[in-house]
């Protein structure tokens, strides 16, 4: 194994384009999504580098317009699934003995392109298929994944250089294989960049991959792809496809050589998974390596000191951006009698100026959430509190299902810190306010950690050094991502690693050295320069 460069100049932020009013970047975007928009798409799948079609065809729809036809994805079945398990099993010795540099190299191109050429086409296929507003796809189709790319070839490279040290007379060293197998990539519809990430990280690593994206995010799972082939990336190394879930992991967890997966989504499913990969934990040649991120309940705690408008923007923007379908979105609040009225004053004039439609609209703030389940799911939580003696609906509220799935955002206050939508997941816009004693802050910490079962991400605002300690200290294990005066979401690569514990999954940490090394089979090699002659030792005279 060669040593590493020490750095890599590739690991640094991308810029975020701010899209003004007016500016040429918003309108070369808003052409894009509108040039998308009329066009009828195709897409297939993707095995040992070959597009593959099938006789079965899945319409694909817009959630801010479920009427309109953006065309349709081509759906395999379980011999689609054993082609891209072989293919990638073929493809493994040669990609496996490629120079890491060369397998940087890709994934750098990758980068680019996206950034580049790419990016107002995956962002406008974002915005399309997935509801996200410019700011919302720009932040994360395209700056997330950029930053995943080129952060990951730094942290690989930091990763093969650590080596042992070595003792007079002989080398130590250290070998990152990657795992003996396949892996497998289950992605979600909520980032795109989580979906071009899971199997990306891993094939830098040197590990071949089957890819299932989420069937609400086809549409630039096909530009991922697009851009990784123009990248260079070999046949064989990441095959795509659009398969039934259950079926496919079925499938996948009965093979020998399933040496990994890498997941985002619910809790039960990955509980299931997980299940299903321990019953069949004696067929396997190696250990599978299992890491997902699955959900929260997230929280933001308030201190009597904290600053009000400070507070009501961290509520606004943490529980409604992406209509709250971020996994790490704000879900409940926690405000102290005192300042609850100013709270909810600052929180109803900011609302009053939300604007929501469809993200052809750069003005709109909020858009649809993703489908006709996630709309009947946000309705009933709503309609029960509305009903409820536990609680009341005090902002927004409306649902309107006629042309495209738009929930407003929604302020439910509860008098019940047990209620319903307080502590059950909803991914929708719907922030649940529980008014505490001001007295009570203390016990409080307690209920916010005991709460949900969750522990994804999490704020504490407060003026008071001595209170920021105390929830520190009180809410260690609530929240993997913890924040301090600021919304719970929006966590940068290299900057924040993303991912917590409990029910929220294996907190492997995306944008991070620590996820990649998952990735990896170590070996220890051991060379002695002069070996021994003799067996016996000083001590035996």
């Amino acid at each position: 194994m060669s040593k590493a460069i020490s750095q890599v100049p590739f690991a640094i932020n991308e810029p975020v384009i701010t899209y003004e009013p007016g500016s040429d970047e918003v309108k070369s975007l808003i052409a894009t999504y509108k040039k998308m928009w009329k066009e009828k798409v195709e897409i297939p799948m993707v095995i040992n580098g070959k597009e593959i079609t099938t006789s079965e065809k899945v319409e694909i729809n817009s959630p801010q317009d479920h009427q309109h036809n953006l065309g349709f994805y081509y759906k395999g079945d379980m011999t689609h699934v054993d082609d891209a398990i072989n293919t990638a099993l073929a493809a493994r010795e040669k990609w496996n003995n490629l120079g890491w540099e060369q397998r940087a190299a890709i994934f750098l191109k990758a980068a680019d392109l996206l950034a580049g050429p790419y990016r107002n086409r995956l962002n406008a296929a974002t915005m399309i298929a997935q509801s996200k507003n410019v700011h919302q796809a720009e932040i994360d189709a395209a700056c997330e994944f950029i930053d995943f790319l080129r952060f990951n070839v730094e942290f690989m490279t930091e990763m093969y250089s650590e080596q042992p040290v070595s003792d007079s007379g002989i080398w130590n060293r250290s070998e990152y294989r990657p795992l003996e197998g396949f892996c497998f990539a289950v992605t979600p519809f909520n980032f795109t960049a989580i979906a071009g990430n899971l199997p990306t990280c891993m094939a830098m690593m040197g590990n071949v991959v089957v890819w299932k994206p989420s069937d609400k995010q086809v549409y630039s799972a096909t530009v991922i792809m697009d851009a990784l082939i123009e990248a260079g990336l070999p046949a064989g190394v990441i095959n795509m496809i659009f398969t039934s879930g259950k079926d496919t992991a079925a499938k996948v967890f009965a093979h020998p050589d399933f040496a990994g997966l890498h997941f985002t989504g619910s809790t039960s499913v990955f509980q299931n998974m997980w299940k299903t990969i321990g019953d069949n934990i004696h067929n396997y040649k190696t250990y599978p390596r299992i890491v997902g991120e699955t959900g929260g309940k997230d929280f933001i705690m308030v201190h009597p000191s904290a600053n009000v408008d400070a507070v009501a923007t961290a509520m606004v923007r943490g529980a409604f951006e992406y209509q709250g379908q971020k996994c790490s979105a704000a879900s409940r609040a926690y405000v102290p009698k005192s300042l609850w009225n100013e709270v909810k004053a600052v929180m109803e004039a900011q609302m009053k100026t939300i604007k929501m439609g469809s993200p052809e609209d750069p003005s709109n703030f909020v858009n649809a959430v993703i489908d006709k389940n996630s709309f009947e799911k946000c309705k009933g939580y709503i309609e029960r509190a509305e009903k409820s003696s536990d609680a009341k609906v005090i902002i927004g509220g409306k649902c309107d299902d006629l042309k495209g799935w738009f929930v407003e955002p929604t302020v439910i206050e509860a008098s019940n810190p047990r209620y319903e939508s307080v502590c059950e997941e909803i991914f929708g816009p719907i922030l649940s306010v529980y008014v505490y004693e001001d007295l009570d802050w203390t016990e409080t910490l307690k209920l916010v950690d005991e709460t949900s079962p969750y522990s994804l991400t999490g704020a504490i605002f407060s003026q008071d050094r001595y209170a920021i300690d105390e929830a520190y200290k009180a809410l260690e294990n609530a929240a993997g991502n913890f924040y301090i005066n600021d919304k719970p979401t929006g966590a940068v690569v290299g900057q924040q690693p993303f991912g917590g514990a409990r029910a929220s999954g294996t907190n492997d940490k995306a944008g991070s050295k620590m996820n990649l090394m998952r990735w990896v089979s170590v070996r220890s090699i051991k060379e002695t320069f002069v070996s021994p002659k003799d067996y016996k030792y000083p001590y035996l005279g």
